[in-house]
């Protein structure tokens, strides 16, 4: 993602506000409101209120004009504060959308009539690209579509979407042959296959998502929408026969009179869950917008609530756990060979090795021993490339044959020279083999001057970060093509909790169903083709950006960063979510309790005088108590947008101690809170003569 994109914008970005202010006032249309049950009756009670301070107005109704208008405006203002909230959690979003579109504006495509990079037809549109076409990108071209490449190399600068500044390299086949629209061609050529047609791109994803457009209510969002309408409804009923049964109570007792509509409309509006009604998409819509802003791309917001309750992760080890590429460790030498002979004759070996893996000796030797500066034209060395068949790589010197490649093959060459394997290489070999290593074999003329060790290179930081899943009680599982013997080693080094050696694409798959036939919530991060079937099986299942279409299509996050240990981040902000959306539910609920004191004396004590040992708050005069809990009512959502938006942080503690923090923090406040803020808001409206 671009940095623009990526980085955070202040939680209250003015021009965010003043389109929030006027998108509030267009979501109350009533198809708008309708898809939020609870607000749409405050707003149904609205529209009734203002009717009724009409009828106020023109000397009729049960109640003073004042009071029913004071009642209409605040129930108004309930349904903007709800509005608003929701309109600045979207607003954020289309900020990122907005910036996301100049991404792709003015992008022209090489189209190709075959695979072949001089078969150019013309310069076309990339809008004008369909599935299947053929383009050519060269350096400094901008990758007009998503794709695989078909042809060629190139270093590929991809931080307009991931925020990286690093190039990266991308190549035809293999597990890095994917490439995204928007990203820069930055050296040499590559000829790509078009993946998607015009608005399916994964750029066009990106936007639909941030702007909220292809978001649908998770599974918990809909139950927890079902509980709060269902106990809408049985206060709506409460509040719609108390009516007749006040007014039947006023004339057996001959005191007081019955409740005004304005009066039981208001003490509705207060008992019905209203803080989370309005709170509830906002705080959905934000837990996207943090995953957006740490880089991952959810296809679905289900996914987002579900990396809340993963308990079980399992990793791929290249790339993830360890750097990706065996690297040289330590030089071991036969008897009577020098460790800096040894370093030297394997440095020499591998000058002409291009793989990572030949590189690390070259580097090593020079670490170690500061070889280097070679005069390779004076010393007349002719190089000998690895190839796959002879599984070997070396140099030939005037006098010198030195070679070095995978024990099997240099056994062989120094047993047709008539010599033999000392044992004590044999050993190191083995030590490094039960150590999860690679062992490389060096020799000269057919002498064995020793081994070089190569090991995968588990990241820094590796361990303590499995440690903070597992303080979340999340089970660490790594995922390796390895023997069981080399998958042990490294899994002991990194620190997870078991390991799956020898891994196939069915082998995985097996294990995320054993997994969840247990009830576990699976996750899993891969890049490659293989990791297809287990992403797509997996409850959350985190494709790499760098790698193949196949994964990014078969999971349901892409991480923009290809950082697969940031599957902590998506963790932590699905809890985060999860616990947002508890806490403030807690709070809501609980708050109508203050409401029970505020309210009901005020509307009953009339007819029943008894009920007046309620008003714990000494309020003013009934008509206050009644605005002050409904005043209280509607300010307290904008209170509570930041917090909905910034989302309530995540503590690692067990379930236990959590719902008991929970009911303490918010179920605790939200009894506290309303008492202090009704009793201030009554005292202001004394103050100004309005009680």
């Amino acid at each position: 993602m671009s940095d623009d994109t990526k980085k955070t914008r202040p939680l209250f970005d003015a021009a965010i506000l003043r389109q929030a202010m006027a998108d509030s006032v267009k979501k109350l249309s009533p198809a708008s409101q309708a898809r939020n049950p609870v607000i749409f009756t405050v707003y149904v009670g609205a529209v009734m209120t203002t009717l009724w301070a009409v009828q106020a107005g023109m000397g009729q109704g049960d109640a003073p004009f004042g009071f029913v208008a004071s009642v209409s405006f605040w129930l108004w203002a309930t349904v903007l504060f709800a509005n608003f909230a929701e309109a600045v959690a979207e607003g954020r979003g289309k900020a990122q959308a907005a910036a996301l579109r100049g991404l792709r504006r003015g992008v022209t495509a090489k189209k190709l009539a075959s695979t072949s990079r001089d078969a150019l037809v013309a310069e076309v549109l990339a809008d004008t690209l369909r599935r299947g076409d053929v383009v050519l990108a060269s350096a400094g071209d901008t990758i007009p579509c998503d794709g695989e490449i078909l042809e060629g190399i190139a270093s590929v600068d991809e931080s307009a979407i991931t925020g990286e500044s690093a190039p990266v390299i991308r190549e035809a086949g293999g597990d890095r042959s994917a490439v995204t629209g928007g990203t820069r061609v930055l050296t040499d050529w590559l000829v790509i296959r078009v993946a998607a047609d015009p608005g399916e791109t994964f750029l066009d994803r990106m936007i639909s998502l941030v702007e909220g457009a292809s978001r649908r209510k998770t599974p918990n969002e809909i139950a927890l929408n079902i509980l709060l309408a269902a106990l809408t409804l049985v206060f709506l009923v409460v509040c719609v026969t108390l009516h007749p049964l006040s007014a039947f109570a006023a004339e057996a007792s001959g005191s007081g009179s019955a409740v005004s509509l304005a009066a039981l409309a208001a003490l509705f509006v207060c008992l019905a869950p209203t803080t989370i009604g309005g709170l509830l998409s906002a705080i959905g819509i934000a837990g996207m917008d943090r995953l957006i802003r740490a880089g991952v791309i959810a296809t679905s917001g289900r996914a987002v609530e579900a990396a809340g309750d993963v308990d079980v992760l399992l990793l791929d080890k290249t790339g993830t756990i360890t750097l990706g590429n065996r690297q040289a460790a330590a030089f071991l030498p036969a008897p009577g060979v020098g460790e800096r002979e040894l370093a030297d004759a394997a440095q020499l070996a591998s000058l002409a090795d291009d793989t990572p893996e030949g590189r690390s000796i070259v580097i090593l030797a020079k670490k170690r021993f500061d070889i280097r500066g070679r005069d390779l034209a004076g010393l007349g060395a002719s190089f000998v490339p690895f190839t796959a068949r002879t599984r070997l790589s070396g140099v030939n010197l005037p006098g010198r044959t030195i070679r070095k490649g995978a024990l099997d093959a240099v056994r062989l060459l120094i047993e047709q020279a008539g010599g033999g394997l000392p044992m004590e290489v044999d050993l190191a070999v083995r030590e490094i083999a039960r150590s999860g290593g690679t062992p490389l074999l060096v020799c000269e003329n057919g002498r064995a001057l020793g081994a070089v060790w190569l090991k995968d290179i588990v990241k820094g930081g590796i361990r303590e970060r499995f440690a903070e899943l597992r303080a979340m009680g999340i089970k660490t599982v790594m995922v390796t093509g390895d023997n069981a013997l080399t998958a042990a080693a490294i899994a002991a080094e990194a620190g997870v909790d078991d390991f799956l050696a020898e891994a196939t694409p069915e082998a995985k798959l097996d294990r995320i169903r054993r997994y969840q036939a247990e009830g576990r919530m699976v996750a899993m991060t891969g890049d490659g083709t293989n990791d297809a079937p287990a992403l797509a099986q997996a409850d959350v299942g985190v494709a790499m950006n760098s790698g193949t279409q196949a994964a990014k299509e078969a999971g349901n996050m892409v991480d923009l960063d290809s950082n697969p240990t940031k599957l902590l981040e998506v963790v932590s902000i699905g809890k985060q979510l999860l616990m947002t959306r508890g806490s403030l539910t807690t709070f809501s609920i609980s708050n109508d309790i203050a409401k029970y004191f505020a309210i009901i004396p005020a509307v009953f004590a009339g007819i029943y005088p008894q009920l007046a040992v309620l008003d714990v708050m000494g309020l003013s005069t009934p008509r206050s108590a009644v605005l002050s809990a409904l005043i209280f009512n509607a300010l307290i959502i904008v209170v509570l947008i930041p917090l909905a938006l910034r989302g309530v942080r995540y503590v690692p503690l067990p379930a236990a101690t959590a719902l008991r923090r929970n009911l303490v923090i918010f179920g605790g406040g939200g009894m506290v809170v309303p008492f202090a803020g009704i009793k201030l808001i009554d005292m202001a409206l004394a103050a100004m003569g309005l009680a």
